[in-house]
């Protein structure tokens, strides 16, 4: 083999072990990248405000380990028997189980001019609600007599392309004001609810999907034209409890949190 040869031959050679080695350091840099965003996942910490979250007014509706705070609609005694529990760090409905107690969850305390945060999973072809402004009566059976839905939805449920049903709606009453998508099953969703001055937004993943003032007379004719048209006291109130939808499927929350504005 000639001199010449033999440097073609080693360029070569050094081509292909470079090329190799820049392939490695690829995949290493490729793997360390996911690795890290596994291990933020992993151990990220939930169901606890930062300390700039406190001095901005944040406070948790769940603690992480005890429905401290929550109570059945309409039955504020006890939540033992309910299909209402804490799990790996999340408020659970096991509504699957029929032995258990059927009911909404609803706050103890009523708020008024506020920001919700939280973040929601449903079980597949899962279909639930957080509602707003519920007024707690024996004269109303159910929570939605009274108070409009954000509505939960997972996206294989025979609903999610429906209009007034889609996840992050006012739920019967307006359709998407921007187009949102909730994350396939298995996945949270994060979820933001402003009122003030009985003005309300809906966000879903950080899009604004519903908007209304409660006072105004487009709700009012929009209620009117809706199936609450005979429920009196539907939409009217602009201070009242928050509850969580029992409505026979699975559903998760955490990182639920609030400050009054």
């Amino acid at each position: 083999m000639t001199t010449f040869m033999k440097r073609i031959s080693i360029s070569f050679l050094c081509c292909i072990l470079l090329l190799v080695f820049s392939c490695n350091q690829q995949d290493k840099k490729k793997f360390q990248i996911e690795r890290s965003k596994e291990l933020a996942i992993k151990n990220k910490v939930h169901n606890q405000l930062l300390d700039i979250e406190k001095e901005h007014g944040w406070r948790l509706l769940f603690d992480g380990e005890t429905l401290n705070g929550w109570h059945l609609f309409n039955k504020p005694d006890s939540t033992r028997y309910s299909a209402w529990g804490v799990k790996d760090g999340t408020i659970y409905c096991n509504a699957t189980d029929e032995i258990k107690v059927f009911g909404d969850l609803v706050t103890d305390t009523e708020f008024e001019n506020y920001e919700l945060q939280f973040e929601w999973q449903m079980g597949l072809r899962g279909n639930g609600g957080v509602f707003i402004n519920v007024q707690e009566s024996p004269e109303y059976g159910a929570t939605y007599e009274t108070g409009p839905e954000y509505q939960l939805l997972d996206p294989e449920h025979m609903d999610t392309n429906t209009p007034l049903k889609m996840p992050g709606c006012l739920w019967g009453l307006y359709p998407q004001k921007n187009e949102a998508k909730a994350n396939p099953t298995g996945q949270w969703n994060t979820a933001k609810i402003v009122q003030q001055d009985g003005q309300i937004q809906f966000y879903l993943n950080g899009i604004l999907t519903a908007e209304a003032v409660l006072s105004s007379p487009e709700w009012s004719k929009t209620v009117a034209a809706s199936n609450f048209k005979d429920r009196s006291a539907f939409g009217k109130s602009t201070k009242g409890k928050i509850a969580l939808q029992n409505w026979y499927f699975e559903s998760w929350f955490r990182n639920m949190k609030i400050r009054e504005l």
